[in-house]
């Protein structure tokens, strides 16, 4: 059983940026794809971003050109950057990796972008 843990969420300002970081207990290697949602107060958890062991990378509209999702698995670790970052923003942000059949999440990080 592979454990995803979040970190680098807090307060930032309109325009700021941030980086959340998904450590795995495990090699993340073989993981394909490796996923970051958001789930907003009283919405449903969206899909943001994507990448796959290739470096191929997805990224939904909202986040496009802000966002950029990397891994590095040496390090057995997932990157979000966010940039020119925005009030709708505001959300707990998870990880999630795909491997070997079994979809595994973290608990998530709180992000909140307010002035």
């Amino acid at each position: 059983q592979v454990q995803l843990v979040e970190s680098g969420g807090g307060l930032v300002q309109p325009g700021g940026s941030l980086r959340l970081s998904c450590a795995a207990s495990a090699s993340i290697a073989s993981f394909a794809p490796m996923y970051w949602y958001r789930q907003a107060p009283g919405k449903e958890r969206d899909l943001i971003a994507q990448i796959f062991s290739g470096g191929y990378t997805y990224y939904a509209d909202s986040v496009k050109g802000r966002f950029t999702i990397s891994r590095d698995n040496g390090k057995n670790t997932l990157y979000l950057q966010m940039s020119s970052m925005r009030s709708e923003d505001t959300a707990v942000y998870y990880c999630s990796g795909f491997d070997r059949g079994n979809k595994y999440w973290g608990q998530g990080t709180q992000v909140t972008v307010s002035s």
